[in-house]
């Protein structure tokens, strides 16, 4: 074990710092950068997957008792996503920082933060409670299809719980993320999932139950991590546990992790938020077209899931690397993961493409039997959507990885407010006003956006690098190259 022991006030406090811990540490700053690259990546790459196939199954599960389900379930999962947007946020900022003072060795502190974040959700999650009696409203407010609203009030009512239980166990898994934890992250998830799918399953194909009940087998499975949560965070010497005694509302323990953190929320808020809007729009063209973007943005983030699982994984590495002065190897892991990322965006989109066919046919079934418009649908959204997302947001991906680590959260806030209110949502309402393409503009918008949003990124990566470079006295040529 290693031990700091700090001084406060009269007390002398001890934070421990276990084998484990100071292991992953010197990994993460001394080891060979591409299997840190890989080791942190793979893992979360795989838990993102594992998401994916969960959304997907359940949408499959949903598509079983009609298709007016399914497209509920579709539209309702972006306003939860809005939602859960303020816990996700605040756990990816606070995490930066908590992998920061992890890589400065500043163990304190760590543990300081780490039980001050684990409050702030505490406060939150209280807060989305008092709106469980208001879904109703809440859905009309985000205009949601009146036919839509009839089948998914009661599951969006279950949701917003399920939706805190998440804030925390967002929080817990970042805490994980930073201490490079990543294994536990997909066994717990792979655990939820295999819930998840078993209860999903009882209560739609043996009880033939509503989509409330996709939403209570939700509620349990996410319960997994909380327990889990609650027993690991509970060892009060360890650095990553949490001790009341060590909340601290100070501006030197929270207010990086509340600044690096408010992008970040305002930038997922944001981009759920326009996914709801395009949705709306979406909805010109009836319900179904609703469920087909969904099931065709699903089916893009088998590419895009662990795209994101790498960029996560990058950051918390990059933050590290910055903790302890090390601003070139920081740059190392940008470069690596692109590599990472763009090679998993050809192979994602060449796979997808091939078995697309097949893939959707499971989605048009239905206890009413085969809808072959609805199949229809997908794949032309899919299309226009694997063009321009696989590879290019690769790139984005990437970049949102190394601005994150450097903790320009202000500039992700930035790129995604461009993807959604300047690229997306302005061209779906052009393509609808002046031409008759139909449902199929909603993939076409798809392509428009990705594609801008990475070439965006790309750009601001330039400068952004080259900025580093001449703060930090390193060789530009050498950081690109």
């Amino acid at each position: 074990m290693q031990i700091l022991r700090a001084r406060k006030g009269d007390n002398m406090s001890k934070v421990v710092l276990s084998k484990k811990d100071k292991y992953f540490r010197d990994f993460a700053l001394n080891g060979n950068l591409w299997k840190v690259v890989l080791s942190v990546g793979l893992p979360l790459a795989f838990y993102q997957t594992l998401s994916l196939v969960f959304r997907l199954i359940d949408t499959m599960m949903a598509s079983h008792i009609s298709a007016e389900s399914v497209s509920a379930v579709a539209y309702l999962s972006q306003l939860n996503n809005m939602i859960s947007a303020i816990g996700g946020g605040l756990a990816v900022g606070s995490s930066l920082e908590i992998s920061k003072a992890y890589g400065a060795g500043n163990y304190e502190m760590v543990k300081k933060r780490v039980s001050s974040l684990i409050s702030i959700c505490a406060l939150l999650g209280v807060a989305l409670l008092c709106m469980v009696p208001f879904s109703e409203v809440i859905l009309r407010f985000a205009n949601t299809p009146k036919d839509l609203i009839e089948v998914g009030s009661k599951y969006f009512s279950i949701e917003l719980v399920g939706i805190v239980i998440t804030f925390f166990n967002n929080v817990y898994l970042a805490i994980e993320r930073a201490r490079g934890n990543t294994k536990r992250i997909l066994y717990l998830n792979f655990g939820i999932i295999i819930v998840k799918l078993s209860l999903t399953a009882i209560f739609v194909y043996i009880l033939k139950s509503g989509i409330q009940m996709i939403a209570i087998a939700n509620v349990i499975s996410q319960s997994i991590i909380l327990i889990t949560a609650m027993i690991n965070l509970n060892k009060k010497d360890n650095a990553f546990g949490f001790s009341f005694g060590s909340i601290e509302f100070k501006k030197p323990v929270i207010g990086p992790m509340l600044k690096l953190s408010f992008p970040v929320v305002i930038e997922k808020m944001a981009f759920s938020l326009g996914k709801v809007i395009v949705n709306s729009m979406s909805g010109n063209y009836g319900g179904l077209a609703v469920g087909a973007l969904n099931i065709s943005n699903n089916i893009g983030g088998i590419t895009t899931g662990p795209q994101n699982g790498f960029q996560e994984g990058g950051a918390a590495i990059i933050s590290q690397n910055l903790g302890a002065g090390q601003v070139k190897r920081a740059l190392e892991t940008f470069k690596r993961t692109l590599v990472v990322n763009v090679t998993i965006g050809i192979v994602g989109m060449i796979t997808t493409l091939m078995f697309l066919k097949p893939l959707t046919f499971i989605f048009a079934n239905s206890s009413g039997g085969f809808d072959a418009e609805f199949q229809n649908m997908i794949i032309s959204m899919y299309r226009f959507e694997a063009f321009g997302g696989c590879i290019p947001l690769a790139f984005n991906a990437s970049v949102i990885s190394l601005l994150l680590g450097f903790g320009y959260t202000k500039i992700t806030l930035i790129i995604n407010f461009l993807r959604v209110f300047v690229y997306r949502i302005p061209v779906l309402f052009l393509l609808q006003r002046f031409t008759d393409l139909g449902a199929i503009s909603c993939g076409l918008v798809m392509l428009i956006s990705n594609t801008l949003v990475s070439i965006t990124s790309v750009i601001i990566a330039f400068f952004v690098i080259r900025h580093i470079c001449k703060k930090e006295n390193v060789t530009f040529k050498n950081a690109i190259s």
